[in-house]
C-alpha cells in the first residue's frame, strides 16, 4: 500500500483542499471535487537526498484557480522538511518559489 501525507490547506473560496503525498508513487495529488480529476505534481530523486521536481499538471477545467500553488508549496515543503536538495525542472515550482521567496526554500536548491 502506498504512504500518502495528507496537508489541509484551503482555496480562495474557503473550501478546504487535501493534498495527498504518495511517496511510493512519487508524487503531490489533489483530488478535485471528489471526482476522478486530479492535479498532479511530479518527482523523482536523482540522488540520495537529491529530488528533481518535474512536472505539475491540474485539469484545463481548474485552472487558474490556485491550485499548482498547493502543490508547489507541498512539494517544497517536503524537500525542507526532508533536508533534500532540489532541481526544479518543472517551470511552475520555478515560478511559484520566485514569488513566494522563503529563505528556507533557496538553501535547498540547486542553482
Amino acid at each position: 500500500m502506498a504512504q500518502a501525507a495528507q496537508a489541509n490547506v484551503f482555496d480562495a473560496n474557503g473550501s478546504q483542499i487535501h493534498v495527498e503525498h504518495d511517496r511510493r508513487r512519487r508524487q503531490f495529488v489533489i483530488r478535485l471535487n471528489g471526482s476522478h480529476d486530479r492535479a498532479v505534481l511530479l518527482y523523482e530523486y536523482v540522488g540520495k537526498k537529491t529530488v528533481d521536481l518535474q512536472h505539475t499538471e491540474v485539469p484545463d477545467a481548474y485552472r487558474g484557480r490556485g491550485i499548482a500553488k498547493h502543490l508547489a508549496k507541498a512539494a517544497m515543503d517536503f524537500v525542507v522538511e526532508e533536508d533534500l536538495k532540489a532541481h526544479l525542472t518543472c517551470w511552475y515550482i520555478q515560478k511559484y518559489v520566485k514569488e513566494n521567496p522563503q529563505p528556507q526554500y533557496f538553501e535547498h536548491i540547486y542553482q
